[in-house]
């Protein structure tokens, strides 16, 4: 089976002093020695001055947006993944699902103005697929506002905008570290604050809260990444960029046979300075012969696992069918009906990116 994503794994002989090491000293979380190389090398790689590692994107976010001291309403999307708006409702927060831009996916800035209400704190928006959202205009409208903006940036790891790292932006920014996503610690996660206060006590916050042995501020949780977990993030970061080169060049195949197949189009916007090639999206044109489930499923009949990312909308599951409905977002509706996400990998073969656009192309 292909599937949409293989995780980069790396070589066994190289993980193995890191773990020789980790039994020899006996520390194998807390805030270990390769945790702490981890967190310096993401540092310097991604251009920010700190960055807090955790055992998951998920618990990254619950805590960030405790740390930052939000409540009431959040603006968000409806086009991502469920962990999004389940970070809200876990903290008591009541997701405001606004509109998306229907070129780069991401929140339509008039659309996060007009949902504003007295009860709202905080913007979460997400950099679908690593596409910056529009960054100096949510800025602007928190300004003026008064309110948090946090970045759900799982996609963007190692993304560059206008002005520099992607992470720079909003008062937080939260990465995944999930074995899907372009760089990986099999489960993990990371957050950027830009308060060097904020970041202080979300730290505290991700181990319980604690200061020292007998004093504790704040109801923590346990979000720790361990030596193992950092050991794996530290030997892919140092192969990142070959690996991204090689997603680029699966992206350029792709792009090239896509242009001889008419019902669907590539789904990549121009706003990105460096890209990650997280994800190949492509979106099935209108007058299509065939529906975006038809052509998945003649896709699935070959062994190809294609994705509808991000089908159905997260406004529409049980929990937040109260807060929203599907008709109130209509560009998140149409684009989550047509899109399809493509396998890329860095080491998938020509043979079977062909094999791909051939089942594409026979959907005509």
């Amino acid at each position: 089976m292909l599937n949409v994503t293989r995780p980069s794994l790396p070589d066994l002989e190289e993980l193995i002093p890191y773990l020789e090491e980790i039994w020899q000293s006996g520390i194998v979380t807390n805030g270990g020695k390769f945790h702490n190389e981890l967190e310096e090398a993401l540092k310097s790689y991604l251009g920010v001055n700190d960055i807090s590692a955790f055992c998951n994107g998920t618990i990254a976010l619950l805590t960030a947006i405790k740390a930052l001291n939000i409540s009431g309403e959040v603006i968000t999307t409806p086009f991502t993944f469920s962990a999004t708006a389940h970070a809200l409702a876990w903290n008591g927060i009541k997701p405001v699902f606004a509109d998306i831009d229907p070129t780069s996916f991401n929140l339509d800035p008039t659309r996060i103005e007009e949902a504003i209400t007295d009860a709202t704190t905080a913007i979460l928006a997400v950099h679908v697929y690593g596409v910056p959202c529009d960054v100096d205009a949510i800025a602007d409208i928190a300004s003026r506002h008064n309110l948090k903006v946090i970045y759900d940036a799982a996609h963007a790891f190692g993304v560059n905008c206008h002005c520099g790292s992607l992470l720079n932006h909003g008062d937080a920014s939260i990465l995944s570290f999930h074995a899907t996503k372009v760089f990986h610690t099999f489960e993990g996660g990371a957050v950027v604050c830009k308060s060097p206060q904020d970041q202080q006590y979300l730290e505290r916050l991700r181990n319980f809260g604690i200061i020292n042995e007998v004093e504790t501020s704040g109801i923590g949780l346990n979000g720790k990444l361990n030596e193992i977990q950092a050991s794996i993030g530290l030997l892919n970061l140092a192969r990142l960029d070959e690996a991204i080169a090689k997603r680029k060049s699966v992206a350029d195949v792709y792009s090239e046979g896509l242009a001889e197949i008419g019902f669907v189009e590539a789904a990549r916007e121009s706003r990105v300075i460096r890209d990650n090639y997280s994800y190949y999206p492509v979106l099935v044109k209108k007058n299509s012969r065939l529906t975006r489930d038809e052509i998945c499923a003649r896709l699935l009949a070959q062994n190809i696992r294609a994705r509808r990312y991000f089908y159905p909308l997260v406004s529409s599951f049980d929990p937040y069918k109260r807060y929203s409905n599907q008709e109130q977002t209509p560009a998140a509706k149409d684009i989550a009906e047509r899109i399809i996400c493509l396998p890329i990998f860095p080491n998938m073969t020509g043979a079977e990116i062909n094999n791909v656009l051939n089942v594409l192309s026979s959907c005509q």
